[in-house]
């Protein structure tokens, strides 16, 4: 099995893993995202092609198809992964910064959903996965923002699968409760990773590891959202 992968919000973690694994099949990968440092060591890890785009930008996403497109073939599979998080109190919450929030973690979805969609419904086959949080389902106190990005992310992912599965396009939301391992988490927050221990955060190859079994179902059972989270989150 091959084909073309791309990783719109590719980052050292998650984006990684994802990568790496649909790379381990024989697919081409993609790797979008706002650095071209970031993008570059990706690429060279991964064996991946970097494309640097702004996610947010109409024209920045337009782009990143055809440029993938005409450089790796037809895009058959999307693995949307870009977010913004921020925490503050409501009353403090500045208008630019809820919507560059917003921006980027669901604006950038509805460009990405739908230029693949443009792209795939003519073939009648492909796969967009978006990444979902707890913040999808539930508004904590001080992520109103984050709540407000994911749930509308996660509401326009039902509507696009509702409308596009039964033109052969497979969407569908996981939704990650919990910290993810990765380098960048421990040089931010050590202390918290320490303190959760072994299996305490989720770890990236075991999520990417979802990815790839939605990407392979067949239309007669295909999954729409998945929650994920280690064994110590309580829920």
């Amino acid at each position: 099995m091959s084909g073309v992968l791309l990783v719109a919000g590719a980052g050292e973690g998650l984006g990684r893993s994802v990568a790496l694994r649909f790379a381990r099949e024989g697919y081409a990968v993609a790797l979008a995202a706002r650095s071209a440092d970031k993008l570059e060591r990706l690429a060279s890890e991964t064996g991946g092609r970097a494309f640097r785009a702004d996610l947010t930008s109409e024209s920045d996403v337009l782009a990143l198809f055809d440029a993938v497109e005409s450089g790796l073939g037809p895009i058959d599979a999307v693995a949307f992964i870009a977010s913004s998080r921020m925490q503050a109190p409501f009353a403090e919450t500045s208008l630019h910064d809820f919507e560059r929030v917003w921006r980027g973690s669901c604006l950038n979805g509805f460009l990405i959903g739908r230029e693949a969609a443009r792209r795939m419904l003519p073939r009648g086959r492909g796969t967009v996965i978006f990444t979902g949080a707890s913040g999808s389902l539930r508004g904590r106190p001080g992520f109103a923002a984050f709540a407000a990005g994911k749930g509308g992310l996660r509401f326009m992912a039902q509507s696009m699968a509702r409308e596009l599965g039964p033109k052969g396009i497979h969407v569908a939301s996981v939704l990650i409760d919990g910290a993810i391992d990765s380098r960048k988490m421990w040089r931010e927050h050590r202390e918290r990773m320490e303190k959760l221990g072994p299996d305490g955060a989720l770890q990236p190859d075991a999520i990417a590891e979802t990815y790839w079994q939605i990407h392979c179902q067949p239309r007669s059972a295909w999954t729409h959202e998945v929650d994920l989270r280690p064994w110590a989150e309580p829920f």
